[in-house]
């Protein structure tokens, strides 16, 4: 049995009496070993050093310390020593399992993972423990990626002990890494038929029918989950989920709520919380849950972003900027959120502030066209025309026959009086998009009340019946 700072336990406390006083105290090897582990559950290694160096002097034919002391020197990185010393152990005592398990944690360490498997498939043989073995295997196959060879070693851990967790946590992951999703299904079902009251391999399935889309399954298993266990909230959290694409969102809130109660509250379920208000238009309550989503996590800009689009919504413009600036204080390089923060301030009438965002989002390279068009006509409203020019003539090079780009190039080149070049984007304009020409009158009134004008999309109209 290890040790526990709790217990008043006579050989822990007597060895730190002993280094205190710098008396000398025998311990047997067996106190030893327990006054050692208790050090290196600790992470207190430069005690359990101490330990192991005092047992090794009173007792020096102890394989179990030199062990421990072979353990201590692998965690230290000093696997030569290591190496040598497991060497002398195993040939005096050639069929102790531990000596092979140190010696693959060397292997593993140095990236040989082969050579650790092989070194544990000998312990394998000389083990009554076979469960620990084979999981140490299945995780040599990991590193690997070899999901088969892994999730066969993890399996046979099961056949060992039924209710080993980590090991059908750990077959079920290899299935997942190998998108096999079905045959992992299978396998479960298997599982439950054995034991039909296990909530973690209810739990699993849900999770496999719901990679799948199959909603209606996902949910049958995961109320099986909470029903065997009413504070499973990792089976209430997944069963929200699945009610939330099941368009049950009334019920999914109720499923986030109770994981609230059953353990501290999350920014994601806040956020989850808030989205469901969303989607069946309550308002009061999908803010009153993203505020919570924030509060409980500031630097959570999904969150921030939530509440900005729902203000935007509602057309509570000033408080959609203040949150959208938060996002952005926590993520500038995101330029969605530039995005939104143009759109916003352009609601506002704030047109420089917009013409900052729009260039941010290039800048992010962020080149959709509407951000190109947008930056455009805000700047053409500024008046600043020649900048508006060179945005459009850049944002021709990544869009060729864009009606957009073409109509806005025609009306800045009129205006500046190039009716030659005016003239060509408009025939491009005309040919890709007539009914788009109306952008003209919008953007540039007074280019298209010109007789010139007039006359080409006149003429382009009666070619084109």
């Amino acid at each position: 049995m290890s040790l526990t700072p709790k217990e008043n336990n006579i050989p822990l406390s007597k060895f730190e009496s002993m280094l205190k006083t710098n008396s000398v105290y025998f311990f047997d090897s067996a106190e030893f070993e327990e006054i050692i582990h208790y050090y290196l559950d600790s992470g207190k290694n430069s005690l359990a050093k101490k330990a192991i160096a005092l047992g090794l002097k009173q007792h020096p034919n102890s394989i179990t310390l030199k062990l421990l002391k072979a353990e201590l020197l692998i965690f230290e990185s000093k696997t030569k020593e290591a190496t040598l010393l497991l060497k002398e152990l195993q040939a005096i005592e050639p069929t102790n399992e531990e000596i092979y398990v140190q010696q693959a944690n060397i292997f593993s360490k140095n990236d040989e993972h082969e050579k650790a498997i092989t070194s544990l498939k000998i312990a394998l043989a000389y083990t009554d423990d076979e469960a620990d073995i084979l999981a140490l295997i299945g995780m040599e196959y990991l590193f690997l990626n070899n999901f088969d060879e892994a999730r066969f070693h993890f399996a046979k851990c099961l056949e060992v002990d039924f209710e080993d967790y980590s090991s059908l946590y750990n077959v079920i992951y290899c299935f997942d890494m190998e998108g096999k999703h079905t045959e992992a299904i299978t396998y479960l079902t298997k599982y439950i038929d054995e034991d039909p009251y296990s909530e973690v391999a209810w739990h699993q399935l849900g999770r496999q029918y719901f990679i799948l889309e199959n909603y209606k399954e996902a949910l049958r298993a995961f109320d099986y989950a909470v029903l065997i266990d009413e504070h499973f909230v990792g089976a209430y959290l997944e069963k929200a989920k699945t009610l939330e694409q099941l368009n049950k969102y009334e019920e999914a809130i109720e499923n986030y709520k109770e994981t609230l109660k059953l353990d501290d509250p999350t920014s994601f379920v806040f956020l989850r919380i808030g989205e469901c208000y969303e989607k069946i238009d309550n308002v009061k309550f999908a803010i009153e849950y993203y505020k919570k989503a924030v509060h409980e996590d500031p630097l959570l800009d999904k969150g921030w972003m939530a509440v900005t689009n729902l203000s935007l919504k509602e057309k509570r413009y000033s408080k959609a900027l203040f949150y959208v600036k938060k996002a952005i204080e926590i993520d500038d390089q995101n330029p969605l959120y530039w995005r939104k923060y143009a759109e916003i301030n352009l609601k506002l009438n704030y047109f420089e502030e917009a013409v900052t965002a729009f260039e941010k989002c290039i800048l992010l390279q962020d080149f959709d066209i509407s951000i190109w068009v947008g930056l455009s006509d805000v700047l053409c409203f500024l008046g600043e025309f020649e900048d508006a020019l060179k945005n459009l003539l850049k944002a021709k090079s990544f869009f060729h026959d864009f009606a957009e780009i073409e109509y806005r190039l025609s009306g800045l080149y009129f205006k500046f009086n190039n009716s030659h070049k005016g003239k060509i984007h408009l025939i491009n304009a005309l040919t890709i998009d007539f009914e788009y020409h109306t952008v003209i009158k919008e953007l540039f009134p007074e280019v298209y009340k010109m007789k010139e004008v007039k006359d080409i999309i006149t003429q382009y109209k009666k070619t084109s019946l």
